[in-house]
């Protein structure tokens, strides 16, 4: 019997571990079907998510331009202090006649007679009551005064407006040295005439305001 030659063995060795490879190959690949299971993976892939844009975390503002002055508007004028010219003094008692004991009440009346509003200082500071018989200055407010205050006040242009508080005349001659007295002089009644000027701010009132004492 003739044994076979050294050539064929090696070929059948190479053939059976050819077939041991692929053996051992195909029981790997099927192992891992079993494991990673591809199929599963692709028919449950999600979908894929458009890009979304993303939003803004606060709009956008444009600031607003700035309002330029209008070169046609006209400008405000300022308010000026009143002049003498512009302004009518005149005094306002509280009544003509006054009985015996009742005592005179004065005010200011002030009356804007200019076209424009205008500026002056009304308080007591600038203002003086005078009485008078005749030429004889028988009292103003001024000798006697306490605590004078000053009151800036917009007149307007063609209005009258009257001093909110009157001053009283108690019906005695006034001195800066009598003004501690309680004996002072008295005035005359009777029908004794007298009459009232009256001066704020410089401005004197243009007539006298006549009263009677009794």
């Amino acid at each position: 019997m003739v044994r076979p030659s050294a050539a064929v063995y090696r070929r059948r060795r190479v053939v059976l571990f050819g077939g041991l490879i692929l053996l051992l190959a195909a029981i790997g690949i099927g192992i891992w079907l079993v494991i990673a299971q591809p199929w599963a993976q692709a028919g449950t892939a999600p979908a894929s998510t458009p890009p979304t844009s993303e939003t803004p975390s606060s709009t956008p503002t444009t600031d607003a331009a700035s309002p330029s002055a209008d070169p046609s508007a006209p400008a405000t004028p300022a308010i000026v202090a009143c002049a003498a010219a512009d302004i009518e003094v005149n005094a306002v008692t509280d009544a003509d006649t006054y009985a015996a004991g009742v005592l005179p009440k004065v005010s200011i009346s002030l009356t804007n007679t200019s076209a424009t509003d205008c500026t002056m200082d009304v308080g007591s500071t600038t203002q003086v009551f005078t009485v008078m018989s005749g030429s004889d200055v028988w009292w103003r407010s001024t000798d006697c005064q306490e605590n004078p205050s000053s009151m800036i006040a917009t007149l307007t242009a063609g209005a009258t407006v009257t001093s909110k508080d009157p001053v009283t005349w108690d019906r005695t001659r006034s001195s800066v040295e009598t003004c501690d007295q309680e004996n002072r002089q008295r005035a005359p009644g009777g029908g004794a005439s007298y009459h009232v000027e009256v001066s704020i701010g410089g401005f004197t009132s243009v007539s006298s305001k006549q009263i009677l004492l009794y």
